[in-house]
C-alpha cells in the first residue's frame, strides 16, 4: 500500500521554518500568523508520527530526522518549482536547468550557488536532481553534472574533481572512542547504497584492515547526504568523499580521525550536448563552476 501524502501546506511550512530557523520568518515569508505556521508544523508532526523542531534557549533546532528529512522535502518543492516553471515559461531566455545528483546539490552545489546568482542576476539558475543520464533533445536540461569517467556516447563531458575516501566522525565520537584505524571494529560504521557499497572495503585494504568489519552490525542509508548527516550526529562513523564532508570539516562539524585516504576511481563531469554550441548563459555557469572546483572552497 503507498503510503498517504503529508499535507502540502504542513510540507511548506516545515521547509521554510527549518531554512529560517523561525516561525516567525517562515510566518512572514509565506504571508500567514506565526500562529498558523505552529497549527501547520503540528499538523505535519501528527500525521508523521515524529517530532521535527526542538526548542533550545529560546531558539529552534531541528531534530535528527528532520535534518534529515529535509534536504528531500527541498528537492521536491525545487522539482515542483521547475516543473511549474517549465509549463508556463517554456521559452524564457533567463533559465538555466542544470541537472546534478541530490547528495551533490545539497552538500556542494547549492551552498555555493549564490556566489553565482549574486554574479549573474538576470540568469535564473534552476537544480534538479536524477542519477540517470539526461536526454537533452528534450530541451528541458542545459547540463547535468555526472559522477563516472566521462565515457558517455553522445555526450562532451568536461572533467571537474575527483574524491578520496577516508573515515569521518563528530569530533565528540573521535574525543571518545577512536585512537587508532582498529578502533574501527568496535564503531558503527555507516554505509551508503546505490554505487557506494564497496568504499569500505575499499579503504579498510588500503589501511591494512580486515575487510570483515565493513560486515559488523552497521547502518545504510540510500543518500550521501543522509550518511554524512548521521556521521555528524554522532551516530556513527561514514566513509566520507571529499565534495559530500570538505564544508563540514571546514566547519568542525565532522573531523578525519586517520590520515589514510584512498583516491576514488571516477569523478565528477560537467556533461552537455555534444553537437550542439554553449549558449551564453551554460558557457557562464561552466566558467564559474570550474572556478568553484579549483578554488576548492
Amino acid at each position: 500500500m503507498t503510503a498517504r501524502l503529508p499535507s502540502l501546506n504542513g510540507l511548506r511550512a516545515f521547509e521554510a521554518a527549518a531554512r529560517h530557523l523561525s516561525f516567525t520568518l517562515a510566518a512572514a515569508e509565506l504571508n500567514v500568523t506565526q500562529t498558523a505556521i505552529s497549527h501547520q508544523i503540528k499538523r505535519l508532526e501528527e500525521e508523521l508520527g515524529l517530532r521535527l523542531f526542538v526548542r533550545k534557549n529560546r531558539a529552534l533546532a531541528l531534530t535528527p530526522k528532520a535534518k534529515a528529512y529535509l534536504p528531500g522535502v527541498r528537492a521536491a518543492f525545487n522539482d515542483l518549482r521547475l516543473a511549474t516553471d517549465q509549463l508556463l515559461r517554456k521559452d524564457d531566455d533567463s533559465v538555466l536547468t542544470i541537472s546534478t545528483l541530490a547528495s551533490l546539490a545539497a552538500k556542494w552545489l547549492l551552498p555555493r550557488l549564490s556566489t553565482f546568482q549574486e554574479a549573474h542576476p538576470k540568469i535564473d539558475v534552476r537544480i534538479t536532481t536524477s542519477t540517470s543520464l539526461v536526454d537533452f533533445r528534450s530541451g528541458d536540461v542545459a547540463a547535468a553534472i555526472r559522477y563516472g569517467r566521462g565515457n558517455w556516447q553522445g555526450v562532451k563531458a568536461q572533467w571537474l574533481m575527483a574524491d578520496e575516501l577516508f573515515p569521518v566522525c563528530s569530533p565528540a565520537l573521535l574525543n571518545r572512542r577512536l585512537r587508532c584505524p582498529e578502533d574501527l571494529a568496535h564503531q558503527t560504521l555507516l554505509h551508503t547504497s546505490g554505487g557506494y557499497d564497496d568504499d569500505w572495503r575499499q579503504w579498510l585494504t588500503a589501511a591494512g584492515l580486515p575487510t570483515d568489519i565493513s560486515k559488523q552490525p552497521s547502518r545504510t542509508f540510500d543518500l550521501i547526504f543522509m550518511t554524512v548527516q548521521a556521521a555528524i550526529d554522532g551516530i556513527g562513523v561514514a566513509m566520507g568523499r571529499t565534495s559530500y564532508v570538505q564544508d563540514d570539516i571546514a566547519k568542525g562539524r565532522l573531523v578525519v580521525p586517520f590520515k589514510i585516504a584512498l583516491p576514488a576511481d571516477a569523478g565528477f563531469y560537467l556533461v552537455s550536448p555534444e553537437a550542439i554550441d554553449d549558449p551564453p548563459k551554460l558557457k557562464l555557469f561552466r566558467q564559474w563552476l570550474l572556478a568553484a572546483v579549483q578554488n576548492k572552497s
